[in-house]
Formats: C-alpha cells, sequence, structure tokens
C-alpha cells in the first residue's frame, strides 16, 4: 500500500519539501488525481486495508494506563461505521439528510459519526451548551435523527432534549446510547442487526458530497453551519498524515471532542484513514483531569510519535512532573486552536528534544492550513506556512471586505486561506456575507503579517471572538445584556490574556450619568444571563469614557491593550512590591500586532540582569511579546 495510504502515487518514502521548488515539483500532479479516496468511509477503508487486526480505537474508560480498554481493530471499526450507515439508512436517512449527534467520546461516536456521514449529512454539537443553544444549532441544520446519551445519573443531556424536542419540527428520531430507559431506539442494537460488508442503500458517495456540518462562529451567537464536502474531510486527513507523518500503527493520544475539526479530522480521521491507533482518554478526554495527570504514563504505554492538543493542554502537561517514565517515542509535539505561548513551545522543545509544530486552521478550512514543515528550519511562534496544494495571503481589505492586494513583507494584514479544505459557504447564506475576500479564498477575521521566508505569523484578531482554550465565545449577547442594564450608558466585552486559556472575557463599562458603578452587582446579572458559564466575564472595569472610533465605534484593541497592561502588571506584582518602579503600557506594533513593554525606572546597571530574567519569567508564558525599557 506504500507509505500513504490515501495517496495513490507515493512510494515507499514520504517527501519532506525540504524547498519551494521540491513542494511545486509535487503539486504538480493536479490534487484530485493524487488523493485516492472519494469519501471518508472509503479513506477509513483504505486505512483498515493496511493491516485489517491492527488496533483502531482503543477506549480508556478512566484515561489511566491502567483501564483495562475497549479495543476495536481496524476492520471492525470499518465494520461498525458501514453497520452505522445502514442503520441510519434505515430510519430514512438519505444524502440531503441530517444526522446530528450529543454524544461525549465513546466509541459509537466516533463511528457513529463516519457512518453518519456515509448515509447522509453529520452534524455532531457540544452537549455542555445550554439547552436552547442545542436547539438552536439542531433547528438550524435540519435534523432528522438525533443520537445521544439515554437517561442516567450524572448526565443531564437527556433531560435538555426533552425540554427543547418540541421546538425541532424536522426530528422524527432519537437514538439512545446506553442508559436507562428512555423512549426511542438503541444505537448498539441498531446497528448490531445491520450488514457489515457494503451499503445497503446503494449509494456511490461523490467527493463533492456534503458530508458533515460543524458548529462555528461563537456558541452565544447565531449558530453558523459550516457545510463540509467528502473532498474536504479526506484532503485533510491526506494532509495531515502527510505533513505529521503518520505511519501505520502509530498511536495518538485522543481527547479533542468530535464537534471540533481538530478532535473529528485532524486526529480522528486522519488516524483511521492512515492505520493509525486511536487511544481515547475517557468519555470527557483531556477535560478529565485524571488525563494530564497520567500524560508521561499514557505515553509511556502507548508510544506516540505526535503528542498533539491544545496550547491549554500542552501548558498543563509542562506542570505535570516526570517520575522516571520513558517518554522518547515522542518525535514531535503539536498544537492549534489558539496560539502556543513561545515559552510553552520551549518548554515542549527542550522536554522532548523534538520540534514543535504549531498549526493554523479554521473550521472554514476543515482545519489545519498552515503548519512548520519538519524538512525546513521550525520557528516557534510562527505557524508555518500553507500545506500542500493550499494557499495563503495577507490582504488589505476595501470599505466592502473584498480583496484591495496583497500586503508586502512584514506588513500586518488580513489572513487569507484557499485551497482543497476551504468550504464553499454557510448553510445559511446570510452568514456569508464577508465570510470570502475574493472567490475561494476565505476570510480568517485574523490578523498576521508573511516574512521574508513565506512563514505567517499571527499577529491579532480582526474579529471580535474571544477564544478562551479553542473555544469560541462571541462577546455581542454579553454586551446586549449590559445595555439592558439601567445603570449601563456603554459597555463592550473582550479578551484579556490568560497563561492557561489564552484569554479570559472582561467587561468595560461607562455607566450612565449619576449612576452607581458596581461591578458585583453587573457580574451576578451577567451570571444570571449569560447563556454558558465560560462567556461570563472574569471582571467588570469602569470607564469615564468609552475610547471611540473616528466614526463612533468602540475602538476594541484599546480596550484589549488596557485589559493586557492590568494582567501583566498583576503578573509583576512581587518586583514592584521589593520596591522597584516599573510600569506597562500596551499598544500596537509594527511587527507582532500587539507589544507589551515594560518600563523599569531607577535600576543600576549592576541590577538589571536579575529585574531582566524575573519580568521574562512572569511573562514569557503569555502569548503577547513584550520588551523591557531601562529609565
Amino acid at each position: 500500500m506504500g507509505a500513504h495510504a490515501l495517496d495513490r502515487l507515493i512510494g515507499d518514502e514520504l517527501p519532506w519539501f525540504r524547498s519551494d521548488e521540491e513542494l511545486r515539483a509535487f503539486e504538480s500532479t493536479p490534487w484530485p488525481e493524487r488523493v485516492a479516496a472519494a469519501s471518508t468511509l472509503e479513506a477509513i477503508a483504505r486505512g483498515a486495508a493496511l493491516d485489517p487486526a491492527a488496533p483502531a480505537l482503543t477506549f480508556l474508560p478512566n484515561a489511566d494506563p491502567s483501564d483495562t480498554p475497549l479495543v476495536l481493530t481496524h476492520q471492525q471499526f470499518l465494520s461498525r461505521a458501514t453497520q452505522a450507515a445502514n442503520a441510519f439508512h434505515q430510519l430514512g436517512v438519505g444524502p440531503d439528510d441530517v444526522v446530528s449527534f450529543l454524544l461525549p467520546l465513546l466509541p459509537q461516536s466516533f463511528y457513529g459519526l463516519f457512518g453518519a456521514e456515509a448515509a447522509g449529512i453529520a452534524n455532531p454539537v457540544n452537549p455542555l451548551l445550554e439547552a436552547h443553544q442545542i436547539a438552536e444549532i439542531l433547528e438550524a441544520a435540519g435534523t432528522k435523527v438525533l443520537v445521544c446519551p439515554g437517561p442516567r445519573a450524572g448526565s443531564d443531556i437527556w433531560d435538555k432534549i426533552q425540554r427543547i424536542r418540541p421546538r425541532l419540527a424536522k426530528l422524527e428520531t432519537i437514538v439512545r446510547v446506553g442508559g436507562e430507559g428512555g423512549d426511542g431506539p438503541d444505537f448498539d442494537a441498531l446497528v448490531s442487526a445491520q450488514p457489515a460488508d457494503r451499503l445497503v442503500s446503494g449509494r456511490r458517495i461523490a467527493p463533492g458530497d456534503t458530508a458533515a456540518y460543524f458548529h462555528t462562529g461563537g456558541t452565544t451567537g447565531t449558530p453558523k453551519l459550516v457545510r463540509h464536502t467528502h473532498a474536504n474531510q479526506v484532503y485533510q486527513a491526506w494532509v495531515c498524515a502527510l505533513m505529521l507523518r503518520s505511519r501505520p500503527g502509530g498511536s495518538l493520544l485522543f481527547g479533542l471532542p468530535l464537534f471540533h475539526v481538530g478532535g473529528a479530522l485532524t486526529q480522528g480521521l486522519t488516524t483511521f484513514a492512515s492505520g493509525g491507533n486511536a487511544v481515547v482518554l475517557s468519555p470527557a478526554g483531556w477535560r478529565n483531569a485524571s488525563a494530564v495527570k497520567n500524560v508521561w504514563k499514557l505515553i509511556e504505554r502507548f508510544r506516540p510519535e505526535v503528542f498533539g492538543a491544545v496550547p491549554t493542554v500542552l501548558a498543563a502537561a509542562m506542570t505535570v512532573p516526570l517520575a522516571g517514565e520513558d517518554v522518547s517515542s515522542v518525535k514531535r509535539s503539536s498544537g492549534g486552536g489558539s496560539a502556543i505561548p513561545v515559552a510553552v513551545g520551549e518548554a515542549l522543545e527542550k522536554f522532548f528534544r523534538a520540534p514543535v509544530l504549531e498549526v493554523y486552521g479554521m473550521t472554514e478550512t476543515a482545519s489545519v492550513h498552515t503548519i512548520a514543515y519538519l524538512g525546513r528550519d521550525v520557528v516557534l511562534g510562527s505557524v508555518g506556512r500553507a500545506v500542500p496544494y493550499s494557499r495563503v495571503r495577507v490582504v488589505k481589505l476595501d470599505a466592502e471586505g473584498r480583496d484591495a492586494g496583497d500586503c508586502a513583507v512584514d506588513e500586518i494584514g488580513v489572513v487569507a486561506m484557499s485551497g482543497p479544505g476551504v468550504f464553499s459557504g454557510y448553510l445559511n447564506d446570510e452568514h456569508n456575507r464577508g465570510a470570502f475576500v475574493a472567490p475561494g479564498w476565505v476570510n480568517s477575521g485574523d490578523l498576521g503579517r508573511l516574512d521574508a521566508n513565506g512563514d505567517l505569523w499571527i499577529t491579532g484578531r480582526a474579529k471580535d471572538l474571544i477564544i478562551r482554550g479553542a473555544h469560541n465565545i462571541d462577546p455581542q449577547p454579553i454586551e446586549e445584556l449590559l445595555f439592558r442594564h439601567p445603570d449601563v450608558a456603554l459597555a463592550a466585552v473582550v479578551g484579556q490574556p490568560d497563561v492557561y486559556a489564552g484569554e479570559l472575557p472582561v467587561a468595560y463599562v461607562q455607566a450612565r450619568p449619576g449612576a452607581r458603578q458596581d461591578a458585583a452587582a453587573l457580574l451576578a446579572s451577567l451570571r444570571e444571563g449569560t447563556p454558558e458559564r465560560a462567556a461570563v466575564p472574569v471582571a467588570v472595569h469602569f470607564l469615564d469614557a468609552m475610547p471611540l472610533t473616528a466614526v463612533g465605534k468602540v475602538f476594541k484593541p484599546k480596550l484589549r491593550w488596557d485589559a493586557a497592561e492590568r494582567v501583566f502588571e498583576e503578573a509583576l506584582a512581587t518586583i514592584a512590591n521589593r520596591g522597584i518602579d516599573l510600569s506597562v503600557s500596551v499598544g500596537a506594533h509594527g511587527t507582532h500586532g500587539s507589544l507589551a513593554t515594560v518600563t523599569v525606572r531607577g535600576v543600576q546597571p549592576a541590577g538589571r540582569e536579575t529585574v531582566e530574567r524575573e519580568v521574562k519569567e512572569r511573562l514569557a508564558p503569555f502569548v503577547m511579546r513584550h520588551a523591557i525599557e531601562w529609565a
């Protein structure tokens, strides 16, 4: 089968792409001629053909290496996915019908997801959302069949579904996974009754057929559903296997949710299609405290070559002491979803003695779109360059949000992306306004620059979304709650830097004349009215006057800078408390987007080395860059 199950042309050795010329020569073969699978089910079948008896999914109930795992071989996983597709077909699901999932990381979640894509359209949804948010997503998708856990102690998912069920006009069947009672058919019984060797529908899946909807755009706003074709998803599996050098039999510690493209595609489909083994770290994944606590024991037990997770998990892992475990199997680390602080990248690099590959992409690009190339120098802080057959540009936009030309080298502009992973548009056409800067070029909403080597650096955000541990928060609904409060004249919510989560929401308020400035009362009202706990601001700051643009809009960059100044001054408080006079100012920077400048006064040259080291130790874990000035 060769070194890459999804590539009909690669032989026994994967290319390294050590130069642009080597990459362009590789790309001279058109993408559709190179990739061997037309659908996600076919991609899984090709991975299974490498070694049908090898493990494809190893489920650890408690994220503990001493667990007795449930193991599905590649042949068993392919059979279950095929049976799931046939079960959904029996329930009346056709190519244009939607099967939604509200499941934690169970084995059924994985083969159910890809079975749904083979029968119709899969729609994995975050089960931790509030009931009304779930209802909005299920309604927007036009859900025909819903798969969720049955009633069980300690889970409120079933109760949520019962509350919103009357709103779901197109819903015909609720399928239960486990649980204690409840109406509707049992998933395992439905699946086990089906043939495992063929699709009974006789469907021939085309690459352009819709495979799935993924919700994005902030879980507190109107749901945006991204349409993925089978080609989008197969490309993601193919290119991730190529760039991360996934190999048959290799293991991956799997803890990302399946409603996130990083879990479903970058790690899930890639692993199954390349003949690897997804070691699932309990139904809660990395949210299970045991997963991080046992991380080195899990690596010693399952010997993964890649340690991949979101930056919050990578940072948490670096706090776990090594107690003699053998972690030498790890040859590279990777992370995405939000920026990896350089200090965390340096710690990973030193710990594993291996490169750290920061990836960048979005749901709209089917996940990974740029990555550091292993055949070239890896520069921490950069997200690398576009993966093969894809392109990235940094552009200027006109007043209508359209492409007004490329930025110069190191000039900051809006990041735009094109390629086989880029979606064709949102399900609701209203959301497509401004989604593309030009045909085929999606507007990322992020600011960045391309350096002289062609590496991309993300420098900020053009959109208002706050990213808390790779979780998108739309500030608008929170701001609307503040505006309804009788004491509030103007309000804005922005992200403040956080070592662990990347960003935390914080509110700024200009009070009405004569109104009281009671931050505790405002926070209490927000806790009551905000639909999810993660979106509740961690603080409220009152301003005499809200910073405004020339056209009267709130100038949010100034608020983000103020939030960063407050956080950094708090981080440096122990130094200031020793009598050292220092202050922090944050503002725009031509290369980094934003820069924190720490001004230190009255320290003689002989004492500066100690102070500089202490400042660096306290600020290095943050994503934002900093500099020291001596006054």
